[in-house]
Parts: C-alpha cells; structure tokens; sequence
C-alpha cells in the first residue's frame, strides 16, 4: 500500500467515524418516534461550541466536555418537549419543518450566546505526528476512531442488555404493541433524542480540535450524518456505522484522486444514487416513507 493511500485511508476513517456517530442519532430518534430530526447537526455544533466556552470559564477539557454533553442532552429533551411532542400526530411536513425550524433557532441562539467566530480545541494528547504506514496521523485522529469505537460497543450493549435500550427496539418494531405491554413511548422518545443530542455533542467535541468549530460547523456534518444514515439503512445502526465509514472513505479518496472541490458534493450525489437504485440502503433499513 502507497502513503498516498494509507494517508486517505487514515483521514477517511477518521471523519467517517463521525459521520457514523452523527448518522447514528439520526436512526435512534427515527426509530424511536418515525420522526428525521434535521437539527441533529445542531447538537454537534453545541458540542464544540459549549466545550469551548467552558474550557475559556475556565474548567479543565474533561470537565468542560461533560459539561456541554449535558447542556446538549438537556437542549435535546427540550426540543422533544416542546417541539415534537405538541405536534404528535402532525403530517409528514409539519414534523420535517418543525426540525428544520428547530435547527435554524439553535444556529440562530448560538450567534446570540457564543458568536461567529472560529474556536478551537486543544487535542486531547498533544499535536506531535504518529507515522503508520507511511502516512501521518494526529494523535486526535486516533481519538477519534477510538471513542467511536467504544461508543458503538456501548451502544449495542444498551440496546441488547438493558430494559431501556429494548424498550426503544420494541417500539420502533411494534408502537401499539409495546404500549399495550406498559412501555411509556413518551419516556422512549424523551430518552431517544436525548442520547442522540448527546451523540452529536460527543462527535462535535472530537472533531473540534481537528477540523474546529463555529456557529455554523452542524449544517455540513448533519447533512453528511443523514446521507450517511440514508447510505447504511435509515433505522439500522450497523448501517450508520457502515454508511459513514464508507462516505467518509468515497469523500477522502475522491479528494485525494479526483479534486478536493468534488469532497462535499459527494455525500450529496451518493443520496441520490441510493434513494433511486437502493432506497433501503446497504443494509436493508427500515422503510423511509416518512422521509
């Protein structure tokens, strides 16, 4: 194998892992309530932002990243309670604009309460270069992958191992009939959107010091996550995780090979490719007629 390709290689993985963490929020609440919150981006962009505007009040990085995982969690509940639940009921395009509207608001809060201007995050375990394969790697690019990695793992073990995690499964199979067996769907779509705020505050604060982070960073990556999403299976985990590792690749090899102008219109043309020749995506997800 070539540097050259190790190096795209490497990149990929890296950004593609979050695309998957980003998809991955998108197929939770959508199993979770049917609904495809198009403020997921919202949440990653909470993430960086409230991580660096604790680390500036002056808290240490790993205090100041559990602090903005629980202002998006917290942020997350609100927009179910006050946002999803009241329309409960509501048409296809009422629920798509009212996550449309709820991103617009979040970006527009953000301007308000932080400000324009590009922050970033100090790496988690310094700057100095790994070299593996002939390629060179950020020491934060390993973090990255890493904590991707342990939040799928933990993720599949919540939802195969713990009453919460099968009472979100048994709701996205059977709504009536997990209702008819005492489980609160409000309890099921309060704690769906809140994982999911949290998931896309993780994957802000871990890409932060990489790519950095603004105001505006969650239009980009919650498009990608959702073309991701859309890629594995909208509804199937493995299927975000697939899908956004393998965006993450098809974008890092067509800039390196094709042109670096082309990098954000492919996650773009691979939506269209899949919802024309395989709506159901890689693996098979669930039917996206809500869509």
């Amino acid at each position: 194998m070539s540097a050259e390709l190790a190096q795209f290689l490497l990149s990929g993985l890296t950004v593609g892992a979050i695309y998957a963490l980003v998809a991955l929020g998108f197929c939770i609440i959508y199993n979770a309530s049917h609904v495809i919150n198009f403020a997921q981006g919202e949440f990653v962009m909470i993430g960086g932002m409230a991580t660096a505007s604790f680390l500036g009040a002056g808290l240490p990085l790993p205090l100041a990243a559990l602090a903005a995982v629980a202002l998006a969690t917290l942020i997350g509940l609100a927009l179910v309670k006050f946002a999803v639940e009241p329309a409960r009921g509501a048409s296809v395009v009422t629920l798509i604009i009212i996550t449309i509207g709820a991103a617009i608001l979040l970006r527009g809060l953000a301007t308000l309460v932080w400000d324009k201007r590009i922050h970033a995050l100090p790496a988690f375990s310094g700057d100095a270069p790994i070299s593996i394969a002939g390629a060179t790697l950020a020491p934060q690019s390993l973090w990255v992958i890493g904590v991707a990695a342990l939040i799928v793992a933990a993720l599949w073990g919540f939802f195969n191992r713990t009453l919460a995690g099968k009472a979100i499964l048994a709701v996205s199979h059977n709504r009536l009939a997990a209702q008819l067996v005492g489980i609160s769907v409000r309890r099921v779509l309060l704690v769906s959107f809140g994982l999911s705020a949290a998931l896309g505050a993780l994957a802000g604060i871990l890409i932060a010091p990489i790519t950095f982070t603004s105001w505006d960073v969650g239009v980009m990556l919650g498009l990608k996550g959702f073309a991701a999403a859309i890629l594995g299976g909208m509804g199937s985990g493995p299927g975000a995780v697939l899908g956004g590792l393998t965006l993450g690749l098809l974008e890092s090899l067509g800039a390196g090979y094709v042109s670096s102008a082309y990098k954000d219109a492919i996650a773009f043309v691979i939506i269209l490719v899949v919802l024309v020749l395989m709506p159901g995506g890689l693996l098979g997800g669930r039917s996206t007629e809500r869509v």
